[in-house]
């Protein structure tokens, strides 16, 4: 009971602490980056480091951990703990506005003044094109959330191979098929648009989870996963300027920017995602009656869970979230250029 509630409690704390810097970072990215092609620079950027530290710390617990092993559990956190100590250093220095960017803030609250909290989060949930961003990021990260959780149950009740190498060359598969082909999605949403090239991310999402119902080797398994890397891609990288437009369009309605208040009902529905994820894992789990002990031979039944979680659940919040964009975001063309051009005039 001691234990649970230490992880009760670790957890209540990092994500505190996690949604106060990603929103004060994500919710500065719409006025630092105001054009297209900043947008388009600052995303790829913003989408290729993260995913370099990640498979980084990814390399590390496989090399460490052992099945059952608690000592090398801790060993291997460690490890990933001073990695993190030294980004939080580099982290220090922080991010200044510019004079231009804190006058366009001030204008709109010396023209309005300011409004209640609960006032704006009406105002904010009646716009469609905002709340579509809002419904695809948290499907998109639902599905992301389950692929993961379920690949180390893939590896060794499906599969049945050791966390390393295994894990090292599935890491490598899904580093080089994403952070290779970040430059290609850039021109991709250049040429034919954000929203257009999400609507497409999201199609291909729900077509390269699937085959995680029947793949039976590694070499399935490394071709897959590079596949995943290369066309999450096409997703991570227009989020960030597909948010940014509805920001725009938000900010031109209601004459004052509140970016921090839009980011911050993203990021809440973001950890919502990540509840719903440990809630369906744990019912799957349940229901097919998965054998907790590192060592146990899963059942059928368990196996095709493991499958479901990783494969099925995640092909279809990706197809959810194409029919949604498809119906009801309409940024697209004209509409979209039109924004820009709206916020010069009204000096925004």
């Amino acid at each position: 009971m001691a234990t649970f509630l230490v992880f009760v409690i670790v957890t209540c704390l990092f994500d505190t602490f996690y949604s106060l810097f990603s929103t004060h970072v994500n919710a500065a990215y719409t006025t630092k980056f105001s054009s297209d092609a900043e947008r388009r620079r600052s995303s790829a950027i913003n989408t290729t480091l993260p995913i370099i530290l990640q498979v980084f710390i990814g390399f590390t617990i496989p090399i460490f951990y052992v099945y059952g092993d608690r000592s090398s559990m801790v060993f291997a956190q460690t490890v990933v703990v001073l990695i993190l100590i030294l980004c939080v250093l580099m982290l220090l220095p922080g991010i200044r506005e510019t004079e231009i960017v804190k006058q366009r803030f001030l204008k709109g609250y010396e023209e309005r003044g300011k409004e209640p909290y609960f006032k704006t989060l009406k105002t904010i949930i009646k716009q469609r094109n905002y709340m579509t961003t809002v419904v695809l990021f948290t499907l998109l990260s639902l599905g992301t959330a389950l692929n993961l959780a379920a690949s180390i149950y893939m590896l060794k009740d499906v599969y049945r191979l050791p966390l390393y190498p295994a894990a090292i060359y599935t890491g490598l598969a899904g580093f080089i098929g994403y952070v290779g082909f970040i430059p290609f999605w850039a021109n991709v949403s250049k040429k034919y648009g954000h929203a257009k090239t999400m609507r497409l991310s999201c199609i291909l999402i729900c077509l390269v989870y699937l085959p995680n119902l029947w793949i039976t080797t590694l070499a399935e398994l490394i071709i897959l996963v590079f596949l995943g890397g290369f066309v999450s891609g096409s997703f991570w990288v227009t989020l960030g300027p597909v948010s940014a437009d509805t920001y725009d369009e938000n900010t031109i309605l209601t004459g004052v920017h509140q970016e921090g208040v839009y980011t911050g009902f993203t990021v809440f529905f973001n950890r919502l995602a990540l509840i719903a994820q440990a809630v369906i894992l744990t019912i799957v789990f349940v229901v097919t009656d998965y054998n907790p002990d590192p060592l146990a031979v899963q059942t059928d039944l368990a196996i095709w869970g493991i499958r479901i979680i990783a494969g099925l659940f995640p092909s279809l919040t990706g197809f959810l979230a194409f029919v949604i964009m498809y119906k009801y975001y309409d940024l697209i063309g004209e509409k979209q250029v039109a924004l820009k051009k709206k916020l010069r005039e009204m000096g925004l």
